[in-house]
């Protein structure tokens, strides 16, 4: 059983019929989830549907070779689309979900999502505009990993950061990004050589934002 207030924090909920409120309390599950723990593996069959109360989720896909690249991440007040998908069709899950901190979770069974999608108006809106809005973020995923070069993305997504230090890995970008991390440290080695950034262990230091934001325009 889940207390009202905890369902408080899902704001979508807000205009809810009373029988959904109510089915939430008797049937969710609460549960914690410690960092760095697997949600679901690639194959999982999807026995709940979860919703994020705290915490930060990483949703990604590895290749056969061991590369990963990441389709989205799900914060506070979210969910997964493709767990939705996962439930409605009956096939296993397509991916992985890793919690990349401690987070809080409520588990709603899936025949009680499949059942809901077909009752309530409010929930169908709710999953056909979840699938709307992740399909698009999924799709800007696909073009930049077959369309764009990687130094552009690379530099982009350092760019986006926002931030002079930047505190992570090669590998860490590699997977964001969908390459080797091979290919970043080479990126990121000519980018230090040109006086864009500098390098030190776990950390990059963007020396010139407006030479990155120079080099984008010639890509």
């Amino acid at each position: 059983m889940v207390s009202k207030n905890i369902l408080t924090n899902l704001e979508f909920l807000n205009s809810a019929e009373d029988k959904i409120i109510s089915s939430l309390e008797l049937n969710a599950v609460y549960k914690k989830i410690e960092k760095s723990s697997h949600i679901y593996l690639e194959g999982d069959s999807c026995s709940y549907y979860a919703f994020v109360l705290s915490g930060a989720v990483r949703v990604y896909m590895l290749s056969e070779s061991g590369r990963e690249i990441t389709l989205y991440r799900l914060a506070a007040g979210e969910s997964c689309i493709l767990t939705a998908s996962c439930v409605m069709s009956t096939k296993s899950f397509p991916a992985f979900s890793l919690a990349e901190t401690d987070v809080e979770v409520i588990l709603i069974p899936s025949i009680l999502f499949k059942e809901w999608v077909i009752k309530y108006d409010f929930w169908r809106e709710y999953v056909f505009t979840l699938l709307t809005e992740r399909l698009s973020s999924v799709l800007s995923i696909i073009d930049e990993v077959a369309f764009k070069r990687v130094d552009k993305r690379l530099i982009e997504f350092l760019i986006n950061q926002k931030s002079n230090q930047i505190k992570i890995t090669h590998n860490e970008i590699a997977s964001e990004i969908g390459t080797s991390r091979e290919v970043i440290s080479r990126i990121l080695k000519d980018l230090e050589h040109d006086g864009s950034i500098s390098l030190s262990r776990g950390t990059i230091k963007v020396v010139d934002f407006n030479k990155l934001k120079s080099k984008i325009k010639k890509l």
